[in-house]
């Protein structure tokens, strides 16, 4: 279905508002900037920020649903004879190989990262979205398998799969925060990526391997 107007403004306003409260938080840090801070500076109410985001945090980590279930889109989307985390080290290769911003590799990240080190709320935050992460993978793995509600391998499964991005999302961070090059940070993480998988037990390698249709 096409978006109709009122649709399309409301989204336009909330990309609006998060877009300056963004700008703020990295000119000014986290902690300084408050809600009525953004809602001057969008020209808004207060009411009107605090209906499109509930919370601070909300506005700093805007596109966080789109990573909340990102390991499991990839999961889902294996092709047969593939397994669960060869599925995610693939997708995470082709990013890092492509020196894409959707791993953090990208000039003026190192700001965004500051941000977050600066603000115990945001680091918080953070946790709490890495735990939605595995929660999404956990149940997409149960799903996947069939497995009984009392299985916890699902569980432990998305707890080693959710370790890999973890560990590569926090190594550019911190190499980009110590202004290294993109380019060199991802050979880098390349190679990371596949120390981490020699250290992966051939059971977490083989598991959820998806059967040929």
């Amino acid at each position: 279905m096409a978006e109709g107007l009122r649709e399309r403004k409301k989204r336009e306003t909330r990309q609006r508002i998060s877009d300056i409260a963004t700008g703020l938080f990295l000119e000014h840090g986290f902690v300084t900037v408050t809600m009525a801070d953004v809602a001057d500076a969008a020209d808004v109410s207060v009411n009107t920020v605090y209906n499109y985001f509930p919370a601070k945090e909300d506005l700093f980590f805007d596109r966080s649903e789109g990573i909340v279930d990102r390991l499991s889109r990839w999961v889902r989307a294996r092709p047969a004879g593939e397994s669960a985390v060869a599925a995610v080290l693939r997708e995470l290769r082709d990013e890092v190989e492509a020196v894409s911003p959707r791993v953090g590799l990208m000039e003026g990240y190192d700001r965004f990262m500051r941000v977050i080190h600066g603000a115990p709320a945001l680091r918080s935050h953070l946790w709490s979205l890495q735990q939605e992460v595995r929660d999404d993978l956990e149940a997409t793995l149960r799903e996947e398998t069939g497995a009984a509600p009392a299985d916890p391998v699902p569980g432990l499964m998305a707890g080693q799969i959710g370790w890999v991005q973890e560990t590569v999302m926090s190594a550019i961070g911190r190499q980009m925060m110590a202004g290294r090059d993109p380019v060199e940070v991802s050979r880098e993480v390349l190679t990371l990526l596949d120390d981490m998988e020699d250290l992966l037990s051939e059971k977490v390698l083989n598991y959820a391997v998806r059967a040929a249709e």
